[in-house]
């Protein structure tokens, strides 16, 4: 028997999703959600009632999350960062 799953994910996802599609760690999602992404662009809250808290499930934009990865800029290798600041 093939335990395989294919999911298509949608454009809100969970975070338990967005670890598996982006590779990205749980403590990188929660300092980017506190420090560089927006509410309602990168992750929203949500409840079943419609009135979400802050501590409220988070839901993320996928599409958006990839671009913020694609913007961030480029690692300088180590050799050069010694030289910098030498």
């Amino acid at each position: 028997m093939n335990d395989n799953v294919i999911v298509l994910p949608n454009k809100w996802v969970t975070e338990t999703l967005l670890v598996i599609i982006t590779g990205l760690k749980p403590g990188t999602i929660r300092n980017a959600r506190d420090k560089s992404w927006l509410e309602g662009r990168e992750y929203r809250h949500i409840a079943a009632d419609g009135q979400p808290k802050s501590n409220s499930l988070c839901m993320y934009n996928r599409q958006a999350v990839d671009e913020w990865v694609e913007k961030n800029p480029k690692a300088i290798a180590r050799a050069e960062r010694k030289q910098k600041t030498a």
